[in-house]
């Protein structure tokens, strides 16, 4: 029985972009997506992450999670504000997490990868920050299995603004521009990354993980 077969007797529609997904995952452990979100959708997001920025609602990003968390500026420069979906009331955050609940679940029922929580923030780079080298889990909490980024920056953005996004993979280094809809996912407890310095205006993006357990 083939995929096609198999998903009629489920009654389950494949999605071709959440499929490229997958098959980048398992043969690089890495995805890059373009127009994950649409212009109209990262327009209402980044509307939405400037006017909480503007209200000085972000605060200082640490390292480490919260049995060990440390503000560390030298390592660590970005400012955040975490998404709360079950409060999540405003219609850009609705919109975000509508998309990414449907790619959870193509994940869960194709690949039974058991994705129970997600964590989100709103993430903002000022010019002169970057966050170093590092892997996206923790001594003391394995629960993290897949990485999520998605840029919101608008058209205007130019490459040697710097920001881009440094993925450390077994073939060499990704660089990633962070272009407005752009969605970036990786596994978590494998691949080593960072942000390189942001040169000129300010880098957006919501980040987050798709945990286990």
């Amino acid at each position: 029985m083939n995929t096609t077969e198999l998903f009629e007797q489920l009654d389950f529609q494949e999605n071709p972009q959440f499929e490229k997904i997958i098959a980048n995952l398992v043969g690089q452990q890495y995805s890059i997506v373009d127009g994950f979100f649409n212009e109209k959708e990262i327009n209402t997001l980044r509307k939405r992450l400037l006017e909480l920025y503007d209200q000085e609602q972000f605060k200082k990003s640490a390292i480490g999670n919260k049995t060990n968390e440390l503000i560390e500026k030298e390592i660590r420069g970005d400012f955040i504000l975490w998404i709360d979906e079950a409060q999540a009331s405003h219609q850009a955050e609705q919109v975000f997490f509508n998309k990414i609940n449907n790619l959870v679940h193509y994940l869960n029922r194709t690949c039974f990868l058991g994705i129970l929580h997600k964590e989100f923030h709103f993430a903002v780079y000022p010019k002169g920050t970057y966050y170093q080298r590092h892997l996206d889990t923790f001594m003391n909490d394995q629960r993290r299995k897949l990485s999520v980024v998605c840029y919101l920056n608008d058209n205007t953005w130019k490459p040697d603004n710097g920001g881009e996004l440094i993925i450390y993979t077994p073939n060499g280094e990704v660089s990633v521009v962070p272009k407005p809809g752009r969605l970036v996912v990786f596994e978590s407890q494998v691949l080593e990354h960072e942000v390189k310095k942001v040169t000129h205006d300010k880098r957006l993006s919501i980040t987050g993980w798709l945990k286990t357990r």
